[in-house]
């Protein structure tokens, strides 16, 4: 079934990391990747850290829009990439080294580096995030009101953060944890419409908790730059079909929310502590382990917590002609596992942590065009250093634990 003509418009941010293809550890270079990207005709926008960098699509109204835009943003960063002998990696967190980075040399960053200290020079961290086309911001507070109960789901299903400097962490998304460090972060409040979200914001920025009303980083708010509103909930997937899925997933959520608010439905409250439950349980078990019902608290797989969202939106995902798109895409994932797995499995092979960040990043390419970087075989490492049985493998995809970790050599070389 092909996308409605009325459905609203998508756009998608992905958050990469860049690496050296030889160590896997991290590049400070998104400056000179990014002026490599402009020759080609790729805009891609410094993060952060030094050793990030962010793709945007244009607005985008169906899915073979959506993705074949995605695929040339990857592919066209992964040029760009190559021309600085960097690779792009569609990783949560730093798979390696070092643990504290630099801050790209931008006015803002370094405000941010001088207010948060160590945060900033330890953050790192790759999210996606997805924007879709809503009449006004008070449709977009409505949308973010009706969406809090599935965050947790959506954040399970995108689970691609495990493994954080060389050691996997007992968490399929370590990067939603380390997120809520900051302030204005997970689930945003319920508010009555955009008059309180701005007035909530301007307060804490009186109060210097945040710089400005960029770092409000809820995962979902109205855009301070689009017609949108912008669903932040997940780490980056792995791959340009996962995120076309979260996508596609994402636009039929936000019509469901809009329908329902049109109809005068009530907004579902999910008490605060439920919630931050559901969110936990999500971050440390990803997609293969339980889950927390956000509306009766009890424990339960936690695909079927996804199942039940998108049924939940089955008529939207009918109106957008999206559903047998988000039906295959889910249950390719079922079958192959999350991102937070295929690490995992990555790791339990490897005989060097470089190894995990090499598999990581030809996932990041998969299905894009470019040209194969060749790498050095690497050194087995002890046994004792991988320290990954077969029921801690079993323990691990679960969700129930870490897998285990490799040493990151204190001898490697520094790469920026």
């Amino acid at each position: 079934m092909s996308e409605r003509a009325n459905s609203p418009t998508i756009g998608v941010e992905e958050e990469f990391l860049l690496v050296d293809p030889v160590t896997g550890r991290l590049r400070m270079e998104n400056e000179a990747v990014g002026a490599e990207a402009k020759r080609i005709g790729i805009d891609l926008q410094p993060e952060l850290g030094a050793c990030q960098v962010e793709t945007a699509t244009g607005v985008c109204r169906g899915v073979d829009d959506l993705r074949r835009e995605l695929i040339a943003l990857r592919s066209g960063l992964a040029e760009a990439a190559r021309q600085r002998e960097c690779r792009p990696v569609a990783v949560g967190v730093p798979v390696t080294g070092p643990p504290e980075q630099e801050v790209s040399d931008v006015p803002r960053y370094r405000a941010m580096e001088r207010q948060f200290g160590i945060l900033a020079r330890q953050h790192g961290i790759c999210g996606c995030h997805v924007h879709v086309a809503v009449p006004d911001r008070d449709a977009a507070i409505q949308v973010g009101n009706r969406l809090r109960p599935w965050l947790p789901s959506l954040l399970a299903l995108t689970a691609n953060s495990p493994i954080h400097y060389g050691a996997d962490t007992g968490c399929a998304s370590w990067r939603s944890i380390l997120w809520r460090r900051w302030p204005a972060t997970g689930p945003p409040p319920v508010f009555a419409d955009a008059q309180e979200y701005d007035r909530v914001v301007m307060s804490m920025i009186d109060c210097g908790a945040i710089l400005d009303e960029r770092m409000v980083y809820w995962d979902v708010r109205p855009s301070g730059r689009y017609p949108t509103v912008e669903i932040r909930v997940s780490d980056v997937p792995a791959t340009a079909d996962e995120t076309v899925l979260l996508a596609l997933l994402v636009q039929g959520l936000v019509v469901a929310a809009l329908r329902d608010a049109a109809e005068g439905l009530p907004v579902t409250r999910v008490p605060e502590q439920q919630l931050e439950a559901a969110y936990w349980r999500a971050a440390r078990d990803g997609l293969e382990g339980l889950g927390v019902d956000p509306f009766s608290a009890r424990c339960v797989p936690a695909r079927v917590l996804v199942e039940k969202m998108v049924e939940s939106i089955q008529d939207a995902l009918e109106e957008n002609g999206t559903r047998t798109a988000v039906v295959a895409g889910l249950r390719k994932r079922i079958v192959e596992g999350s991102g937070a797995r295929r690490q995992r499995r990555a790791l339990r092979r490897a005989r060097a942590i470089a190894d995990v960040v090499a598999d990581a990043a030809d996932r990041t390419m998969q299905g894009c065009t470019v040209a194969p970087t060749v790498r050095e075989p690497t050194p087995a490492v002890g046994e004792s250093a991988l320290a990954v049985g077969e029921s801690a493998l079993a323990v691990g995809e679960s969700g129930g634990g870490p897998v285990g970790s490799i040493e990151v050599p204190a001898s490697a070389p520094p790469t920026g």
